[in-house]
């Protein structure tokens, strides 16, 4: 057994995963759970670089996130960016000076290496998976879509829509205008044309991962705090989908707030849920299974077959 830390560096969250990974008979048991807002993708559409502030919001968050490890016993820590770090012109200074000071060593990874351990990710130890899947991945500065079985990944596809890049391109402020939002939809559509043609193969079982897909959850049920375990696997339907946003474009930021998106998310939550609905309504998918899992399982899931291979 060995117990690893993963973590999802991403445009908005950093997200921690601590687990045993038992390569005897394949198991990844997860231990501890951590979400932190860093928007480390604050302003990067705009200016291709990622802010002072925001590196050093990204510095405390692995520090924390180090210390956890260590008081856990982690043998490993294991750090992947994305979306956010792929577009910056200073990613390496970025990498550079979060390793000299947390001693975290950040791999910056494709559009197509993160959608597919993603989607190994977002089923790990679920029971029921029909072939072939969907699994979509609503980030921060991108959307990961792939589709395959639990055999291995046929298609992905990496596009450049996501809820704070879009948020910051298009919304002026909340609610945003008819005109904003017709052209963040236009943005959106023209996106989805241009890759999902392949999907419509695998659109009878699809799965969501990220804080778009959380929340919108969360918000379908009514919660007003997140329950993991009544998100994970939550059936969410595109009526729900369609009708939470147009609650949403209607909403001010407080009104948002105030239905339980928390902050750091509540801003982009809009953007979000109207490319998922997009999504939906291009595909003729009705129905869209929440996952709470994702990047970070994909990593740990990795690491597992390593392991298991060098028995």
């Amino acid at each position: 057994m060995k117990r690893v830390a993963c973590i999802d560096i991403g445009t908005n969250t950093a997200l921690l995963l601590i687990a045993d990974l038992e390569p005897e008979n394949g198991t990844i048991i997860p231990l501890c759970h951590r979400q932190t807002i860093v928007r480390l993708g604050k302003n990067v559409d705009a200016e291709k670089t990622i802010e002072p502030m925001a590196i050093e919001r990204l510095v405390d968050c692995l520090g924390e996130y180090g210390s956890i490890s260590r008081e856990h016993g982690c043998e490993t820590i294991i750090a992947a960016g994305t979306s956010a770090l792929r577009d910056a012109a200073n990613r390496d200074e970025v990498i550079s000076e979060a390793e000299a000071k947390t001693g975290i060593t950040i791999k910056c990874i494709s559009g197509t290496e993160e959608a597919e351990l993603t989607f190994f990710g977002a089923v790990a130890g679920m029971n029921d998976v029909h072939d072939p899947f969907t699994v979509l991945d609503i980030g921060g500065g991108s959307t990961e879509i792939s589709m395959g079985s639990l055999c291995g990944v046929r298609k992905s596809v990496s596009l450049d829509i996501g809820s704070v890049r879009l948020t910051e391109r298009f919304f002026t402020s909340l609610p945003p205008s008819w005109n904003e939002s017709e052209a963040a939809t236009r943005t959106i559509n023209d996106a989805l044309a241009a890759g999902i043609t392949p999907f419509f193969a695998s659109r009878t079982t699809v799965y969501g991962v990220a804080g778009t897909l959380t929340s919108i959850a969360q918000l379908a049920q009514g919660l007003k705090q997140f329950d993991a375990l009544k998100v994970h696997n939550y059936a969410l339907t595109y009526l729900q989908v369609h009708s939470i946003l147009e609650t949403l474009k209607k909403n001010t930021l407080q009104e948002i707030t105030g239905s339980g998106v928390p902050e750091g998310r509540a801003d982009v939550i809009t953007m979000g849920t109207l490319i998922l609905h997009q999504f939906m309504r291009m595909l003729g998918i009705p129905e869209i299974r929440v996952s709470i899992q994702g990047l970070r399982f994909g990593l740990a899931q990795r690491e597992l077959h390593r392991l298991r291979e060098s028995i």
